[in-house]
Order: C-alpha cells, then sequence, then structure tokens
C-alpha cells in the first residue's frame, strides 16, 4: 500500500492528487479493477491468447518495416 506524508503546509487536495498518482503508477487501481469481477478460466485463457497474438503482429510489423 502506497503512503503519502504530508510536505509542510500541503492541502489535502494536493495530498490525495499525490497518492492517486502513485497509486496509478504503481498499477494499483488496474489490479483492483481487473479483480473486482469474477473472470471465467477460458475467458482469462482467451484473453492472454489475444494479447499474444496482438504482440505478435506488432513484433512482425516492426520487423518489416522498411524506414
Amino acid at each position: 500500500m502506497p503512503k503519502v506524508k504530508s510536505r509542510g503546509n500541503e492541502s489535502a487536495e494536493a495530498l490525495l492528487r499525490r497518492f492517486k498518482k502513485i497509486c496509478e503508477k504503481d498499477g494499483l487501481i488496474r489490479d483492483m479493477k481487473k479483480h473486482a469481477f469474477y473472470e471465467k478460466p477460458s475467458v482469462i485463457g482467451a484473453r492472454k491468447r489475444r494479447q499474444a497474438l496482438k504482440r505478435k503482429h506488432q513484433a512482425q510489423k516492426e520487423k518489416f518495416q522498411l524506414w
């Protein structure tokens, strides 16, 4: 869990903004959204296959660029 200490005369809004930025950087919010609902194993496998295929196509695209 990220921790944020107040810097002198810092407002609560600024403190909250820094906390949210740290959470976003750590990937905490994305992870919470991913685990918010149950995902069937078949759906997880399909998503991983789609992501792997996307990475493969991007790698091939970069490989065959003429620039």
